[in-house]
């Protein structure tokens, strides 16, 4: 069966034709600004074109907070203006078919498990690191959303002390070590906001303390996650985790944050689909 899956993105929106997991084809186009009429509409047009109808239903990553029932966006911290917002009921009327939205981190988290580095797990943490630090939790092969409908929020974990953070609050994790975060911080210091290029210079004595605080903080928060989840393994995926040797420089500073039993159990794995593993998460909602 066919459905289409979309990522809804800060910077680019992301859609794809899925069938049985695989992309068929697929469309890349620069987000046009945060204002929710012209992105809703983006995303129908996107969908359109990819021959949305109904054998050919469409899901959709958002990046943020929903509510239980799936319908409405709590909070988007980086697109002002749409907390509150029917999401939902509004792509349905522009795509002119029912369409079911997810936390676009529990679409990539999804999407790890049916063909990626999730395959055959049934209990795993997903984080992805790019502009903020999103993620997914999967418990028993059931995606875990909370009583509430906002669990898997990594990037939320409160790690640090008064870092402002996009959701309005401070201490969180995406605060420390987003990319957003970095960048900013990479300016106060002096450094050229370019993170690709500062983690060739991580062992340089102007680069390193940038790396050092935002790698520990990650840590923690991973650590966190395995002790209080005890999953099969943690997933890492985005921008962030492809860098050079991004597991190997990581991976000991969360053992040295693990209680002595999980420091045996820890399986920390990169993702293996990338971008696609969102837009086949979202495709996935919609059962097809």
């Amino acid at each position: 069966m066919r459905a289409i899956g979309i990522d809804l993105g800060g910077h680019k929106t992301a859609a794809a034709l899925i069938e049985n997991g695989r992309v068929l084809q697929r469309l890349t186009e620069p987000t046009p600004g945060r204002e929710p009429d012209d992105v809703t509409s983006q995303v129908a047009k996107m969908a359109r074109i990819l021959g949305a109808g109904p054998e050919c239903p469409v899901g959709v990553g958002i990046p943020g907070m929903l509510d239980s029932l799936r319908e409405t966006a709590l909070l988007l911290p980086n697109f002002s203006g749409w907390n509150n917002l029917p999401v939902r009921k509004i792509l349905s009327a522009k795509i002119g078919l029912p369409v079911e939205i997810e936390n676009d981190a529990n679409c990539y988290a999804l999407g790890e498990g049916w063909g990626g580095a999730a395959a055959g797990l049934t209990d795993y943490v997903l984080f992805t690191l790019g502009t903020g630090i999103g993620g997914g939790i999967v418990i028993n092969g059931r995606l875990l959303r909370g009583f509430h409908g906002m669990a898997g929020e990594p990037g939320h974990l409160a790690v640090g002390a008064g870092e402002p953070c996009g959701c309005g609050s401070h201490g969180h994790l995406e605060g420390i070590s987003g990319a957003d975060a970095l960048e900013r911080n990479a300016e106060g210091m002096g450094l050229q906001p370019d993170l690709k290029y500062l983690w060739t210079r991580r062992s340089d004595p102007s680069v390193a303390p940038l790396w050092d605080r935002a790698l520990d903080h990650l840590a923690k928060g991973i650590a966190s996650a395995v002790h209080l989840l005890d999953p099969q393994a943690v997933i890492l995926g985005g921008g962030l985790v492809k860098g050079e040797g991004f597991l190997d420089v990581l991976r000991p500073r969360v053992i040295d944050y693990l209680a002595s039993p999980f420091k045996k159990t820890l399986d920390l794995r990169l993702s293996l689909l990338g971008n696609d593993a969102a837009l086949i998460g979202a495709a996935a909602l919609t059962g097809k």
